[in-house]
């Protein structure tokens, strides 16, 4: 029988009279011996009944076993509101914990959340944010970097604005906004700050010759680590002429690679005291290369991360790092977000971008030598 009622429809694994085709909204009224709106309102739990109307549909509803299909609920605005978080991997420490942050936050104010990945494809990340809105979620929380040229920005603020024409909203987590303009919230760390405070500890250490390792020309998250880095030299005196940045990308793979050319290309005695590596995976790939050089951290050189992953305090040494609060930062975003739901049913939404920032700090471990 064809679902007929204008209320949610079904997806039902029931069965009737022995038969394995679908439960629908009608046979729950003919159980319950009501009409199909009353079900439909019993359901829609924003209507008035009486309460032994409402007993008779939900003992019909457990006897036939019905189930609510939740995207004709959402659609009407009666189920329960969605949100979702996208990043680009799942595996990731920093992605997963940015992730868990989002859905104990969304959970804890009774919405579902949804987490999906792109893998690093740029046009599979800006299709899940078209997709998102498409499934009506009350806001959109993307996670994470990206090398944003002028096509990714205008994608970007286009689909920004058709989440806020449609009462969602764009959230930003762990990285800028690509223009002021943009209606957007902005959840992310200092993470030029954050760069700064670690090679300053290095420098003040005794360091003088730092390698920065792990470039992505253009890359939101990598662009104000070396920022940070650079700042951290001139601050301390150095000319420009000491910088020294070094390998392509980031992870632990990315790093061993680079530092491997960079030792191959010095016979294994490099200039630098310390590397300053873009992330913590980076920093374990480089050591590694070091030690099939011979090379011992911190003795010969001393190394530093980024992120504060889990695998950074069992390093051999523990690895120094920066610590970003990647948990809080998934927790704020949803709470962001919903402190600015408008204060009446059917108010539009504020299309301005706000700005939220957490700070970051250093952890300090046996990875860095004072020079004397």
């Amino acid at each position: 029988m064809a679902e007929t009622s204008p209320g949610p429809g079904t997806v039902g694994p029931g069965t009737i009279g022995g038969s394995a085709r679908r439960v629908t909204i009608r046979d729950v009224a003919d159980r319950a011996g009501v009409s199909v709106a009353t079900v439909s309102r019993v359901l829609a739990g924003n209507y008035p009944t009486s309460a032994a109307a409402r007993a008779k549909v939900l003992r019909a509803v457990k006897d036939l076993d019905y189930v609510i299909d939740g995207r004709a609920r959402a659609l009407a605005g009666t189920g329960p509101k969605t949100v979702a978080v996208i990043v680009s991997s799942v595996d990731s420490a920093f992605y997963a914990t940015v992730a868990q942050g989002v859905e104990q936050e969304a959970a804890a104010r009774g919405r579902l959340c949804m987490v999906c990945s792109h893998g690093g494809d740029e046009a599979r990340e800006l299709a899940l944010v078209q997709m998102m809105r498409e499934q009506r979620s009350e806001f959109v929380v993307l996670v994470g970097g990206a090398v944003e040229d002028e096509r990714y920005q205008a994608r970007l603020t286009e689909y920004a604005h058709g989440l806020a024409a449609a009462g969602s909203r764009l959230v930003l987590c762990g990285r800028p906004a690509p223009s002021a303009d943009m209606p957007v919230l902005v959840v992310e760390y200092d993470n030029e700050a954050g760069a700064y405070a670690v090679v300053s500890h290095l420098l003040s250490a005794g360091h003088r010759d730092i390698l920065y390792l792990g470039t992505m020309p253009g890359h939101t998250t990598v662009e104000p680590r070396i920022a940070g880095y650079r700042r951290a030299l001139a601050d301390h005196g150095l000319p420009p002429t000491a910088e020294r940045i070094g390998g392509v990308g980031l992870g632990r793979a990315h790093g061993y690679a680079a530092m491997l050319q960079i030792l191959a290309d010095c016979d294994g005695h490099p200039a630098f005291t310390a590397v300053f590596a873009g992330d913590d995976q980076a920093a374990a790939g480089a050591m590694a290369a070091m030690r099939e050089y011979g090379l011992r951290t911190p003795d010969d050189i001393s190394v530093v991360g980024y992120n504060n992953d889990a695998l950074a305090q069992d390093l051999n040494p523990p690895l120094t790092t920066v610590n970003i609060p990647a948990y809080e930062l998934g927790r704020e975003a949803v709470r962001f977000a919903l402190a600015e739901e408008p204060a009446h049913p059917g108010a539009a939404r504020s299309t301005t971008q706000s700005r939220h920032l957490l700070g970051t700090h250093t952890v300090l471990r046996q990875s860095v030598r004072h020079l004397s």
